[in-house]
Order: structure tokens, then C-alpha cells, then sequence
């Protein structure tokens, strides 16, 4: 189980910084913060430049966190929230739940492999396993987390793509 939480830990962080940089500095075929910035204002997120960069943000300190397997559930949040926010996005202005279609199909998958690790925490080949013995009891909650936590991975994900969600349909599309 432990090198099936650290492949999915790697390969979702993989995933979240190449989003991240793609977003910051065009990196990975990237448009770079300008032009999304550009295109987040499009699709209903105003500010563009801001929203990108505090997507941005968030991606990069989530796949980093993960990768390490670092405060995994804060790691988890982090990621879930943003790519709910990003299928959200995608599924509203399209009118579609499907990848093919411009939907969030994709985005909604990232997101539940982010919730999983709040459920699941990070596994013991993580910072989070090794911490745990060594910071105090506490830790324990971060490296192996309840079932409390996933769920509040999951609940505060949802809340946090509201506004955004609210914003989109309220907001004049672009011809």
C-alpha cells in the first residue's frame, strides 16, 4: 500500500507542478501568467492575473507538499480545492462534464486522487511518517489522519469552488 500511496503522491505532484508552471512561466507548452491571465478572465475569474497566480500558488505548494508527503491533508486540500475550482470552471463554461467536450472531467479526477490522500495520509515512505515519531503525538493525526480529515478535505474543497462556481454563472461570457 505504501508504494501505491507514494506513486500516486509523485505522480499527482508531478501533474500539479507542471500545471503550476505552465500557469507562472509558461513552462510544459504553457501560456504563461499574462495570457492565462487573460484567459481566467474569458471563462469568469476576475481578476485573471490574480486568480492565475493564486491557482498557480496553490498547485505548486501542493505538489510539493505531496511529493514529499509533507502535511499531506494540508497538501490534499490545497490540490482538491484548486482542481474542483478547475472543473467547476471548465464544466460551467462549456456545458459539459466530459474532457472531450471542454468539461472538468479531468480536473474532478485530480481532485478525488487528492481527496483519497486525505483519507489515506501519506503513506510511511513520506516526511509525514518520519516526522511523526519524532515531533510528538500530534503529528500522528497529520501522518496517519482519521477519517475526520478526509472528510474535511472533501467538505471544505466543495465549499471553497462556491464563490467561484457562483461567479462563473454569474458572470458575461466573452463573444
Amino acid at each position: 500500500m505504501d508504494i501505491g500511496l507514494l506513486i500516486l503522491r509523485l505522480v499527482l505532484g508531478l501533474i500539479l507542478f507542471t500545471h503550476a508552471t505552465q500557469k507562472l512561466a509558461g513552462w510544459f507548452g504553457g501560456n504563461g501568467l499574462s495570457r492565462q491571465g487573460e484567459i481566467f478572465a474569458g471563462l469568469g475569474l476576475r481578476p485573471g492575473r490574480a486568480m492565475v497566480a493564486a491557482a498557480a500558488t496553490a498547485e505548486l505548494m501542493a505538489a510539493v507538499l505531496l511529493t514529499l508527503g509533507l502535511f499531506t491533508p494540508v497538501a490534499a486540500l490545497l490540490a482538491a480545492a484548486t482542481m474542483l475550482v478547475a472543473g467547476v470552471t471548465m464544466h460551467l463554461n462549456s456545458g459539459s462534464f466530459w474532457n472531450v467536450a471542454g468539461g472538468g472531467e479531468y480536473p474532478y479526477v485530480l481532485a478525488a486522487c487528492a481527496a483519497v490522500l486525505g483519507f489515506t495520509g501519506a503513506g510511511s515512505l513520506s516526511a509525514d511518517a518520519a516526522l511523526a515519531g519524532e515531533v510528538g503525538d500530534w503529528f500522528g493525526m497529520v501522518a496517519t489522519p482519521q477519517g475526520w480529515v478526509g472528510a474535511g478535505v472533501v467538505v471544505i474543497a466543495i465549499v471553497a469552488a462556491i464563490p467561484f462556481a457562483l461567479r462563473i454563472r454569474a458572470a458575461p461570457r466573452a463573444e
